[in-house]
């Protein structure tokens, strides 16, 4: 256990600009906390509550350094039918028993199956919470009652028969100015955060024309005292379905997230068992003081990375000012029209969807394209938990049917050597090549990435792919990164003897390609010679 806990070195690489970081993530994310908590059913003070308790738990004691952790979109998606069957005390207890399988996972070690998880089936999980996102703001962005329905697609539908009924324009151009200030500024100005200025004058045009829009209503102006008089302890086992998913849902997405934030910085690794620990102590906590589960927030921890975080400072930072504006600004939030955040939920679901990695994945092959959509699909009908499997169930039967054609026996002679004596005495100086045998899908890559990040210093890398035998998108997605790290360390990637088949695939990678060997070493060498590295 010793493993999960803080250590000095957690600290060691903190500056100023943490500081800074921090502060804009909180802009950023006061206004998610508010509509995430309102889309909940919990309200927004439970949503301010988790932000504040969980964010700071999941950043001391999470695996990354570079997390933000609070309620998202994705948890929202598995809340609401769970408000509507056992409440608020359930959604309370639901988060603890949560909080306790997390820490269990932890302890078992089940981080490290996460990287199992393929691309596509990621993708179209996201498009999906996307889209439940984006139709659970439809009642509030016309200004009607929520519907009785439970299912979003039919609450949506219900909802917008009301609103033909009983028009209410306030309401719909509150929420789409927000949305639209929102997705052109993003455009514009990417690093500016234009969620929180777009909400201020939003609710200050709503006051001062004194709209008919219904807001958030009283703030605490403070933390409330922890309690466990939620805790009802006949109805855990009914319970405890709910909590496995939730904890499920809190484990994919954070380990996700944690994921993403090691692709977007250089020298960041987390610790996906650490990461779950925190997480589950995150969740243990939270409902303690009436927030809602947790978990890690990818678009909250990408505008970290982009604004200069380098260790968890900056994600703890985020916190205490959420906790300062609970206890200076809450009757300011208090006056907040529930339109305007549904506008900035609208926005955040629309810019959760990638549009040039769900191309991508579209064109690396159609058995790529048709696990995402299905995935999709399945979120959007089902819940969360069994998209995921859904989508893991195709991958791995596409994963196997790419094995097996490919899957040969033949007779090959031994190869006494590549290369002449000069270039294998250039090959020990300054570059190295690797052969690979096999398919690259979605378990293997991560190994692959792993191997090959940690090539001793050279100055050129060449990868033969001619004994290649299948790729998918998750294969070329951990040989971007992977060509991406080598590039930063100042080292040449080159490619040699692609196959037909992975042509279309690999073309995405924008690499340089040779037929053959010899010649992408012929290529290394004039290099090295306009680097001076040879004679």
């Amino acid at each position: 256990m010793t493993t999960f806990l803080p250590a000095r070195a957690d600290w060691s690489g903190a500056t100023r600009r943490d500081l800074v970081a921090g502060v804009t993530v909180a802009i950023v994310a006061l206004p998610l906390a508010l509509g995430f908590g309102v889309a909940s059913g919990l309200g927004a003070a439970s949503g301010l509550v988790t932000a504040v308790v969980a964010g700071a738990l999941a950043a001391v004691f999470g695996g990354s350094s570079l997390q933000v952790s609070g309620p998202t979109g994705a948890m929202t998606v598995v809340l609401v039918p769970i408000v509507a069957r056992y409440g608020v005390d359930g959604v309370l207890t639901v988060g603890l028993l949560a909080g306790i399988l997390l820490v269990l996972l932890a302890v078992a070690r089940a981080g490290r199956y996460m990287r199992y998880v393929p691309v596509p089936v990621v993708e179209g999980f996201t498009i999906g919470i996307a889209a439940v996102i984006a139709l659970q703001q439809v009642p509030a962005a016309l200004g009607v009652s929520t519907p009785g329905e439970d299912h979003v697609v039919l609450a949506a539908v219900e909802a917008f028969a009301d609103f033909v009924a009983a028009p209410r324009w306030e309401a719909v151009a509150l929420a789409a100015g927000v949305a639209l200030v929102m997705l052109i500024g993003a455009r514009w100005r990417p690093g500016v955060p234009f969620s929180l200025p777009a909400v201020v004058v939003a609710t200050v045009v709503a006051q001062w024309a004194a709209l008919p829009v219904v807001t958030i209503g009283a703030l605490p102006r403070a933390l409330p005292a922890p309690s466990l008089g939620f805790l009802d302890l006949g109805a855990l086992w009914s319970l405890l379905p709910s909590a496995v998913a939730v904890a499920a849902l809190a484990a994919l997405e954070s380990l996700l997230s944690a994921a993403v934030a090691d692709g977007m910085s250089v020298n960041q690794r987390h610790d996906p068992d650490r990461e779950l620990f925190g997480q589950g102590l995150a969740n243990l906590v939270a409902p303690l003081f009436g927030g809602v589960p947790a978990t890690a927030a990818i678009a909250r921890t990408a505008v970290n990375v982009r604004s200069g975080a380098t260790s968890r400072l900056a994600a703890l930072t985020h916190a205490v000012v959420l906790l300062l504006i609970v206890l200076v600004a809450a009757p300011w939030v208090a006056g907040v029209p529930l339109a305007v955040l549904a506008g900035v939920l609208l926005a955040t679901a629309v810019r959760m969807v990638e549009v040039g990695s769900v191309r991508a994945l579209a064109r690396a092959g159609r058995t790529d394209a048709a696990v995402l959509a299905l995935t999709a699909v399945a979120t959007l009908a089902l819940d969360l938990v069994t998209a995921v499997i859904v989508g893991l169930v195709l991958a791995g039967v596409f994963a196997l049917r790419a094995v097996s054609r490919t899957a040969r026996l033949e007779e090959v002679p031994l190869e006494p050597g590549d290369y002449r004596e000069e270039e294998q005495a250039l090959l020990a100086q300054h570059i190295v090549a690797y052969r690979l045998d096999g398919p690259l899908l979605f378990a293997a890559a991560h190994r692959f990435l792993l191997e090959l990040t940690e090539v001793a210093p050279v100055a050129v890398v060449i990868l033969r792919m001619s004994r290649l035998s299948a790729v998918d998108a998750t294969g070329v997605q951990v040989l971007r990164d992977a060509v991406r790290r080598l590039e930063h360390r100042g080292i040449t990637v080159l490619v040699s003897g692609v196959r037909d088949e992975h042509r279309r695939a690999l073309d995405t990678l924008d690499l340089r390609l040779f037929d053959h060997t010899p010649d992408a070493i012929d290529h290394a060498r004039s290099l090295l010679r306009e680097r001076d590295l040879l004679p």
